[in-house]
């Protein structure tokens, strides 16, 4: 399990995930029905990013996203 504390973090994650995949950001795009343009700003990090969007990523790459308080992180 990775912790993601920021969206470069999250952003740096799918492209690790994506590349591991053998996708283009095209590709990748493609599947998800979101626009080139909305990967590569995802994976560079940009904060104004849209977190549905971001999940929709996410989910099509097969990635789980969970969210846990702090006390509960070892």
């Amino acid at each position: 399990m990775q912790t993601i504390g920021d969206s470069k973090t999250l952003g740096s994650f799918i492209r690790q995930e994506r590349k591991a995949q053998g996708l283009t950001q095209e590709e990748l795009a493609g599947l998800t029905g979101v626009g080139v343009r909305f990967v590569r700003e995802l994976e560079a990090g940009k904060e104004s990013c849209r977190v549905g969007l971001a999940l929709q990523v996410a989910r099509a790459l097969g990635l789980v996203l969970t969210v846990q308080r702090r006390r509960e992180v070892p």
